[in-house]
């Protein structure tokens, strides 16, 4: 059986809380508790479980195209509500991994690619927000890297129409597994 991991993308305040200055709001608040349990699955079973975060400084490029976001070290770069509780509790789970991201995907620049290898695993499952930017960089990402990919289609959300088109475009374009 291939070892897995999940990857929780960008569950910051900004991108999910009703005043994060880049949220998707009630999508994003719903998916909480399948996230929680999902990544309660993977530990369980002994699996990775990675939260990929947004990082910025205040003078990031990023923002000539976003307002400021996930700024390393305030409250929106936090992780959201319950998940901020969820990781607080297994943060020193040898299998959880916390990764900030300069950019979308948590693959770049990160090292992530690197630890996963060593961790042998082969396959990566992902979760969070946005659905169309960083959860489908992510798996671009994950694909370019070699490893398998799933998306987990309860597991995501983003604040435009896209969503479901992007899903099924991950399916096309890196025959990434619809986790439904």
């Amino acid at each position: 059986m291939a070892k897995e991991a999940l990857l929780i993308v960008d569950m910051s305040n900004d991108f999910v809380a009703d005043d994060g200055t880049l949220t998707v709001g009630k999508p994003g608040q719903i998916i909480v508790p399948y996230i929680i349990d999902t990544a309660n699955q993977f530990l369980a079973k002994g699996k990775v479980v990675v939260v990929a975060m947004d990082a910025h400084q205040p003078n990031d490029p990023h923002f000539d195209l976003w307002p400021p976001h996930n700024v390393v070290g305030t409250p929106g770069q936090e992780l959201y509500g319950e998940l901020q509780e969820w990781f607080r509790k297994n943060e020193n789970h040898e299998n959880l991994i916390y990764t900030p991201k300069p950019n979308y995907n948590a693959f770049f620049k990160t090292g992530l690619a690197e630890k996963l290898k060593a961790l042998s695993i082969e396959k990566v499952h992902t979760v969070g927000v946005c659905t169309d930017i960083c959860d489908f960089l992510t798996v671009a990402g994950a694909d370019a890297e070699g490893f398998k990919t799933a998306i987990h289609a309860r597991g995501v959300a983003t604040f435009t129409n896209l969503g479901d088109t992007m899903v099924n475009h991950m399916k096309t374009c890196f025959h990434t597994e619809i986790v439904e």
